[in-house]
């Protein structure tokens, strides 16, 4: 699992800890490099924290990119419905893709989702999976990640900076908590609608996965 790249006591807790990068293999990103690579003038949403090094390591390849940070979004109580007589609160989901999930029509040909998912809120899993099919060209790719375990006070949440290489750094980051594990069969059912999927398998508990629009 991605937590054990890290001590599970507070010394994790220390910035310094938070600050430090940690080198991680990844086949689903050296397969999204090497396509990167091959190509030319393509737009990139990169979903997880605001990297800088993504933002220019990605404009270097000669592509344009643009950041959306979806969780720090969903969890900042903005996309809640006040309290009803029950103490229940909804979410609004259509407003929340609106505002976060479109963008003028300009469809995306690579999405790098990170381990996003394993993150959102159960009511909006599916939605924000059928925003980003949305807006991403026929063919597109999604670089996605997933934790095989559901443990949600060691599964830390991680800022995931690209290489040049086969590598993707860890850095930890906001305190989200895990909400859910999803298996090989879950993967294929949530994005059953899909053009196709290919799936990697790490050996840190961590299964990868490139979806095709």
């Amino acid at each position: 699992m991605l937590s054990r790249f890290f001590d599970r006591n507070t010394e994790s807790t220390r910035p310094e800890a938070a600050a430090q990068r940690i080198l991680r293999h990844s086949g689903g990103w050296d397969a999204i490099r090497k396509h990167l690579c091959a190509s030319s003038g393509l737009r990139i949403l990169d979903a997880g924290l605001t990297s800088a090094s993504n933002i220019n390591q990605l404009t270097e390849m000669g592509h344009s990119v643009y950041m959306v940070d979806i969780l720090a979004d969903v969890w900042s109580d903005e996309w809640r419905t006040e309290p009803d007589d029950e103490g229940n609160r909804a979410w609004r989901i259509e407003e929340f893709i609106a505002a976060n999930l479109t963008f003028s029509g300009r469809p995306f040909d690579v999405v790098l989702l990170w381990l996003t998912l394993d993150y959102l809120p159960e009511e909006l899993l599916v939605p924000v999976v059928n925003a980003l099919r949305d807006v991403m060209v026929p063919g597109g790719q999604l670089l996605a990640f997933f934790n095989i375990k559901l443990i949600p006070d060691q599964m830390h949440y991680y800022r995931l900076h690209i290489t040049p290489t086969d590598n993707i750094e860890l850095q930890l980051a906001q305190p989200f908590r895990q909400q859910r594990a999803l298996t090989n069969r879950n993967i294929e059912r949530l994005f059953a609608d899909w053009g196709g999927l290919k799936q990697f398998l790490a050996k840190d508990g961590v299964s990868e996965s490139i979806i095709q629009r």
